[in-house]
Parts: structure tokens; C-alpha cells; sequence
């Protein structure tokens, strides 16, 4: 889908989605431990790309990290700002960012490459390498299935992707894995899954 379709699909719901999915208390706690882990340490700039509500971007700040948000949808930013007046937040795609002055030590996209058709995913995963210094870490959180395909998710199309494969597409962008965890359905909760990776010294 093109960045604007998403923007008006989540725009439309922004409120209901703040109310339902705004808060820390709808983040496991073992993603919030691998979030930490990975990122939380990291004396270098992180990203948090679709940040939607911005409460992962809070919780980045709390455990010291110097994070800004950025998202496409406006009411998310706004709301954002507010709740998080000490984090930077900006209006803007994931897949048109501009290259920041100074390298960027991490990178989290929790849900927020669900929507990219499986042929827009690799040029994303290669402008986020591009952002991020040698070594600097990522973190995916994802809908996993046992093969890729589309689904009616609550705002606009989603996609579901196997581990391996998005581990696979990683690896082309210039990322090797460090970890993984997944997580079967829970009642209306799909099937979940998340990626950590490295960027590589030198992409091929």
C-alpha cells in the first residue's frame, strides 16, 4: 500500500487505536525485556519508526535511550507529544527518510512494515541499513504465519510473514540475526514474532 492509503486508514481510527493499543500495558512484558535488551543500552541515537502512540518511544526514553519517533499519521504525533513531552517526535515515512547528521546507533519497526507489499519490504530494510552506524541494532516485531501472505488486518491490509523469510530479507539488507522469539495465538492475538539484528560493517 502507498504511505498515504496508510496514513488515512490509521488517521480515520487514531483515536480508537490510542484507546486500545496506546499504552505499555498491551506490550508483553518479554518484548518489552527484548526491546530493552537490544536498544535500551545504546548511548547513540535510536529510531522508533512507526511509532504510532508513541508509548514504546516513552519506555526508550525511560531506559535512557536518546529516541525520537517518527510516524506518518499526525493524531498519532500529536497525541504523542503531548503524553511524551520530553521525546522528540516527527511526521514521517518509514520509507522516505532522510539521512541524519549523525549515524544512528538503533532502529525499532514494531508493526510498522506490516503493511509494505512483500516488493516494497527489501528497499525498506536497505534505507533502514543505511541510517544505522556499523553494528548498530534492529528490532522488528511482527505478524508471523507459516507462509507470507495478506490479511484483512483491523485498519488496512497487513501482511504475515515466516521467520526465516523476513530473517532471509534481513540478511540481504546487510543484517545478521541475534535473536528471535515467537509466540502463538493468545485468544484474539495473533501469532507473533520478533527479530533482532546487526547491521553489518560493510553490506554487500
Amino acid at each position: 500500500m502507498s504511505s498515504l492509503e496508510v496514513q488515512q486508514a490509521y488517521s480515520s481510527l487514531a483515536q480508537r487505536y490510542i484507546d486500545l493499543l496506546g499504552s505499555l500495558d498491551t506490550v508483553h512484558p518479554d518484548d518489552l525485556q527484548l526491546i530493552e535488551r537490544h536498544l535500551g543500552h545504546l548511548s547513540g541515537p535510536v529510531l522508533d519508526l512507526g511509532c504510532g502512540p508513541g508509548h514504546l518511544s516513552g519506555f526508550l526514553h525511560s531506559s535512557g535511550c536518546r529516541v525520537t519517533g517518527i510516524d506518518l499519521v499526525p493524531e498519532f504525533i500529536a497525541h504523542a507529544r503531548r503524553t511524551y513531552p520530553d521525546v522528540p517526535f516527527e511526521v514521517g515515512s518509514l520509507t522516505d527518510l532522510a539521512r541524519p547528521e549523525e549515524p544512528v546507533s538503533g532502529v525499532l519497526t514494531w508493526y510498522s512494515l506490516i503493511h509494505l507489499r512483500p516488493g516494497q519490504l527489501d528497499g525498506a530494510l536497505i534505507g533502514i541499513r543505511r541510517l544505522l552506524a556499523p553494528g548498530g541494532a534492529l528490532v522488528v516485531g511482527f505478524f508471523e504465519g507459516p507462509v507470507r501472505e495478506p490479511f484483512e488486518h483491523r485498519v488496512t491490509t497487513a501482511y504475515r510473514w515466516p521467520v526465516d523469510e523476513l530473517a532471509d530479507r534481513l540478511a540481504s539488507a546487510g543484517f545478521v540475526e541475534v535473536e528471535r522469539s515467537q509466540r502463538p495465538q493468545e485468544g484474539e492475538r495473533r501469532p507473533h514474532a520478533v527479530l533482532a539484528a546487526r547491521a553489518l560493517r560493510r553490506h554487500r
